[in-house]
């Protein structure tokens, strides 16, 4: 915290004769704050103030024991202020917008001071710097909102978005970004790379909560390249504009109660009109993120000659319903029903009865944006356990004293420096190969990596849990961003393919791959 100009110049001295009920001071990183009207607000209750070791004293260690920095930016408490200890200044500073993170292991190596990496080019900084500018500044504030109210995210953020292009990069580089202006001119269109959009998804992980993240166009991420890649141009003239514009919403609706992994298991039906230029649609898809705020879905249904992808508009047969999970209603997430929707046959999506071609296509990258954002999220937990470990007390030594404490960090940095590294290696293949190339070799390696980031956060989750103790479970206060984290880590483990399933399908691709002549 700043110090303030307005700020009177008050001695230790003066300080320690404000300790009585009705004329209540404490100070906190050299900050004076008259407590006398609020004590009988104080959540903790009157007593904890009034201890001696409080009350007119220097109550910085106490404080941070017990509430999180941004409780000082509050305005009502910014209203308490009174002075500042003369000769002193603040040591202590909350999130600054923008900054990268001093505590160690906290951000990707590439981003600290003295350190080196093969992959990121100056471009590719000053990127981020720009990008995690607007995230704190944009979309971290609006998070925090939405996951209290439970809205989707605003419309405002999402417009912010647009003006940057945000939406375009996020589907990764193509023929879909001719032609714009990406973040400013930062960085062209054929520039543009997958450590650029890598930087995107983990700010995004870093700056967001878990639905919100999904809540704001996840959706879109999923459900717009099949359309990008298979759509006919009269339909991706109508339907990318609105959607990279952010003014309409895409899905993706594949996900049945009855199928579950089993693609090709559905049971939503599509059957041609007689005069055959329509889809006649009948069936119910579970669990859609986005499906709640919708106008697109890209549907997959069975037909005649077996599993074809359909784009379906929002209209008469078409309902959508919410569905209460664990983490935010933001997200969108839905039950949808289809009850006799008519869709033109030019809305097919690639081959009647190559569906499973469409959304193969689409794996890859689908689960290597997972992968992005579960690295980085289990960056954000290392941060607030080292954060609170320095600071909580035990014993009257800091928590990190313990070994049992120190052996669980050391067991998620090294989860979390694993997967950045293998990551970045992945994503450099990505950088250097074709689509083409990318679906033969690199498949197994990423939903392995999959599979291995999000069994890493669970670890990672149960452990933080344990090291923040009851707070680690209390949506509120110290523990906040770990009880959610907690509370949200399955979903991870779950979207994009279940981690048994993915790191079976790395196994089978690997055994494909093996040598014929190979012996012991």
């Amino acid at each position: 915290m700043a110090p303030s100009t307005q700020l009177k110049p008050i001695s230790r001295g003066e300080v320690e004769k404000h300790n009585t009920p009705d004329d209540l001071w404490i100070i906190v990183d050299t900050i004076v704050y008259d407590l006398s009207k609020f004590k009988g607000m104080h959540p903790g209750g009157m007593s904890v103030l009034l201890d001696p070791e409080i009350a007119g004293q220097d109550a910085t260690e106490a404080f941070f024991s017990l509430h999180r920095y941004e409780v000082l930016e509050k305005p009502q408490f910014q209203r308490l202020r009174v002075g500042q200890i003369e000769g002193e200044r603040p040591t202590i500073k909350g999130r600054i917008a923008g900054e990268i993170s001093k505590v160690p292991y906290a951000e990707p190596t590439w981003l600290n001071d003295g350190y080196y990496s093969p992959y990121y080019s100056e471009g590719h900084r000053k990127f981020h710097k720009a990008v995690r500018r607007f995230f704190d500044e944009v979309v971290h504030p609006d998070a925090i909102e939405r996951e209290a109210d439970g809205k989707r995210p605003s419309q405002s953020v999402i417009d912010k978005m647009t003006e940057l292009n945000m939406h375009a990069m996020r589907m990764g580089p193509g023929k879909h970004l001719k032609g714009r202006v990406l973040m400013n001119g930062l960085v062209t269109p054929e520039e543009f790379d997958y450590f650029h959009e890598l930087i995107i998804t983990q700010e995004f992980a870093r700056s967001s909560l878990r639905g919100y993240g999904d809540g704001l166009l996840g959706g879109k991420v999923i459900g717009l390249p099949p359309v990008l890649n298979f759509g006919s141009e009269e339909l991706k003239n109508k339907v990318v504009p609105e959607v990279l514009s952010g003014k309409k919403f895409i899905c993706l609706a594949i996900s049945e109660a009855h199928a579950g992994s089993d693609v090709m298991g559905l049971q939503t039906t599509a059957v041609k009109s007689e005069d055959g230029k329509e889809w006649i649609i009948n069936g119910s898809k579970k669990w859609i993120t986005n499906g709640t705020f919708a106008d697109y879905f890209t549907v997959g249904c069975k037909t005649e000659d077996g599993f074809t992808v359909i784009l379906v508009e929002r209209g008469p047969g078409v309902e959508t319903k919410p569905i209460k999970t664990s983490y935010s209603p933001t997200a969108g997430t839905a039950y949808i029903t289809f009850d006799n929707v008519r869709v033109p046959v030019e809305n097919t999506l690639g081959e009647e009865g190559g569906g499973i071609f469409v959304m193969l296509s689409n794996f890859n990258h689908e689960r290597w944006v997972m992968c992005c954002a579960s690295a980085r999220s289990q960056r954000g937990v290392v941060e607030e356990c080292l954060k609170w470990t320095t600071q909580r007390k035990v014993f009257g030594k800091p928590l990190h004293s313990q070994a049992v404490i120190r052996s669980k960090l050391a067991a998620m940095i090294s989860r979390a420096e694993s997967a950045q590294n293998w990551l970045e290696n992945i994503t450099y293949q990505m950088c250097n190969m074709t689509y083409k190339q990318q679906a033969g070799k690199l498949a197994g390696q990423i939903a392995l990596l999959k599979s291995y980031s999000t069994s890493c956060g669970q670890d990672t989750a149960r452990d933080a849990v344990q090291i923040f103790g009851g707070r680690g479970i209390t949506q509120s206060g110290m523990g906040k961003f770990i009880e959610h984290y907690h509370r949200t880590i399955p979903f991870d483990a779950l979207l994009g393919g279940a981690e048994d399933v993915l790191a079976d399908l790395g196994v089978r691709q690997a055994l494909r791959a093996m040598p014929k002549d190979a012996r012991l």
